[in-house]
């Protein structure tokens, strides 16, 4: 039997099964006027195509809180009815496929205000649609502007916001919430002294930089139904301090673990391993599974259930990675752009069985015989 397609639960939620779509995203949400961040008929289509390629849970990308947290202008985002109101087709798409929707949300901090990739993802300027980026410190990321500084009431008000955009997420029918901190974005941010070089109570020390992120789990967790479950993304390691020439102090796989631990204690049921993104200069030993170890460290030394990102291409890899306990669920990005429907494949390589839908099922099945 696959432990790929056993279900997974998690509080009172059932997943189908671990192979799961990681939060990609499309910079194709309108940039300005009422239908700013809302999702179009674009996401509609490549998320429900996705839950109909057989996935046990679709994460819909990285979700701004406010309107400075978008990655682009051209991002979605949560903080209006409007965007709400589009969302419910969008669940109930995922939904109606046999797959769990889930959202991702986050604020992208001084790695906000730039340009779609495809055009070069150079800063925004606000005279160009842009605006100004926001940070732990006034620290750039690489050749981006500086960011201004949050003080600590505009820290408040952003636990805020991610606890309205959560409680927004609930109403468009979401049934998982992740919050984003990880690959540099505000609140990995906090969490890097990499970036991070405040002197109060949100800097300095590991339990001063963990606060925010902290605070906003709380937040969240606060307005989430308790028989649903939350999320978190980490970036495992900045991977600063695995190059030993490199001076400069960044976060490390210890503090993930001490971070994993206190991130159950306020109630987060699974942690999403990534890495990278602090610095545009790290050196990334990319490879397959290559960030599998990190997701294994964690669930070795704290019991919190883990998910594995990254490189991971072909079913069997897959279900080593869960049926030999190193992760409890495996999230697939680039992938699924290139094979929407790998979790069919997956199914019949395993030999578990595929969730076709009906009206493709009767088709491939016509067709096997």
């Amino acid at each position: 039997m696959s432990t790929l397609f056993t279900p997974l639960k998690l509080r009172g939620l059932e997943i189908p099964n671990r192979a799961w779509m990681s939060p990609m995203c499309m910079y194709s949400a309108q940039s300005e006027g009422p239908e700013t961040g809302v999702p179009t008929d674009f996401h509609l289509a490549h998320l429900a195509d996705r839950a109909a390629g057989g996935l046990g849970l679709v994460m819909v990308e990285a979700t701004a809180v406010r309107p400075d947290g978008r990655i682009s202008p051209w991002d979605l985002g949560l903080w209006n009815d409007r965007q709400q109101e589009a969302f419910t087709r969008i669940t109930a798409a995922i939904r109606a496929h046999g797959a769990v929707p889930a959202i991702q949300l986050a604020h992208a901090g001084r790695k906000a205000s730039v340009d779609k990739p495809w055009l070069g993802n150079r800063p925004v300027a606000p005279a160009d649609g842009g605006w100004t980026t926001v940070g732990p410190s006034a620290e750039p990321f690489h050749d981006h502007p500086a960011p201004a500084e949050l003080t600590v009431e505009e820290i408040g008000q952003l636990v805020s916001d991610f606890a309205t955009a959560a409680e927004r997420s609930l109403a468009a029918g979401f049934e998982v919430v992740e919050v984003h901190g990880a690959h540099g974005y505000l609140l990995n941010s906090f969490l890097s002294p990499a970036a991070n070089h405040r002197a109060d109570a949100y800097g300095g020390t590991l339990e001063n930089r963990m606060r925010f992120p902290l605070e906003v789990v709380e937040a969240v967790r606060a307005v989430w139904p308790e028989h649903l479950p939350v999320l978190f993304r980490t970036s495992a390691t900045d991977w600063i301090s695995e190059n030993t020439e490199d001076r400069r102090e960044g976060w490390t796989v210890e503090d993930t673990v001490r971070l994993a631990k206190e991130l159950q204690t306020r109630g987060v049921d699974l942690l999403d391993v990534s890495s990278g993104g602090m610095v545009h200069d790290a050196s990334i030993p990319a490879a397959l599974d290559y960030q599998v170890p990190f997701a294994e460290r964690v669930r070795q030394e704290t019991g919190l259930p883990t998910a594995a990102v990254g490189l991971i291409l072909e079913p069997a890899q897959a279900e080593e990675i869960v049926a030999s306990g190193r992760a409890d669920a495996v999230f697939l990005g680039r992938q699924l752009l290139r094979e929407p429907y790998w979790a069919h494949r997956a199914a019949d390589e395993l030999g578990a069985e595929s969730r076709w839908p009906i009206q493709y099922g009767y088709a491939v099945g016509r067709s096997r015989k």
